[in-house]
């Protein structure tokens, strides 16, 4: 078992970290009803068609979209830079699962670095 390197004194209390993930979900959600507004009518169409939502973990902000159906899915795909220039505009590190129907493949993981030049959508 880990110990925490700091005194209970200089932890966080219990009601502290309560209300810090009620904020992070939160954030979460508004994010995601931002990001739906900034996309374009295909795009809107394409996230209606799948299920996502936004998490953010260490920081990190990660768009999470799960496939119902193949066709879905390779309409997904198709779009991925779209979805990394939106990204971009939101988070500095970012990131985006998608993953495809049950039992048809493995979630497909990838990071959006800022750093990148306008013109390249380079994947990671």
């Amino acid at each position: 078992m880990n110990r925490p390197s700091l005194p209970p004194d200089d932890l966080p209390s219990h009601l502290t970290i309560q209300v810090s993930e009620i904020l992070l979900r939160q954030l979460e959600e508004v994010t995601k009803k931002s990001f739906f507004l900034t996309c374009n009518r295909m795009t809107r169409i394409l996230l209606s068609s799948c299920h996502w939502y936004f998490q953010i973990n260490s920081g990190i902000l990660t768009l999470i979209m799960i496939c119902h159906d193949m066709k879905s899915y390779r309409n997904i795909m198709r779009t991925v830079p779209q979805f990394v220039e939106k990204l971009k505009q939101f988070a500095n590190q970012a990131r985006i699962t998608i993953s495809s129907p049950l039992d048809q493949g493995i979630p497909w993981v990838l990071s959006i670095d800022d750093t990148l030049s306008e013109g390249d959508s380079t994947l990671s």
